[in-house]
């Protein structure tokens, strides 16, 4: 099977519910959801849409996918900087190393869960990005 088709496993939605529940009880809410074309990141934005009331149609992007460069990540972002919120659903290693690019250091090391959330919040969209971390939320940290 290729990488691309692989579904996420019972676990894995397990895991992803109960972050997304904690994400919807303090509050969180998105203007775009974005998503890798690869089978089980849809599956996460979907569960993502569903859990979190996102009404609108997700945006696959090549820009998410598991070989892309963070940079690609930004050029994304930066071209829908009128968005409130935007929330990625995508693949490791690409997800912790947009992390440390978006808080200005390319080389720092993140332990990036699957199913975690992360929020990065960016005041300015330059040719780099500026972000400050706010909050993780890993499976472990949301509870039951």
């Amino acid at each position: 099977m290729k990488d691309s088709d692989r579904a996420l496993t019972p676990e894995g939605r397990e895991k992803l519910k109960r972050v997304l529940k904690r994400a919807k009880g303090a509050g969180v809410e998105l203007g775009v959801l974005l998503s890798s074309p690869y089978r089980r990141a849809l599956e996460t934005a979907e569960m993502a849409a569903e859990v979190l009331g996102y009404r609108r149609k997700v945006v696959q992007t090549e820009a998410l996918v598991p070989n892309a460069s963070p940079h690609d990540v930004w050029q994304e972002i930066r071209s829908r900087k009128d968005e409130s919120a935007i929330l990625l659903s995508s693949h490791e290693p690409l997800m912790s190393a947009t992390i440390a690019l978006f808080l200005g250091n390319p080389a720092l090391l993140v332990d990036m869960k699957k199913s975690a959330l992360v929020r990065i919040d960016c005041d300015r969209f330059g040719p780099e990005p500026h972000g400050i971390l706010k909050w993780m939320l890993t499976p472990s940290t949301a509870g039951e």
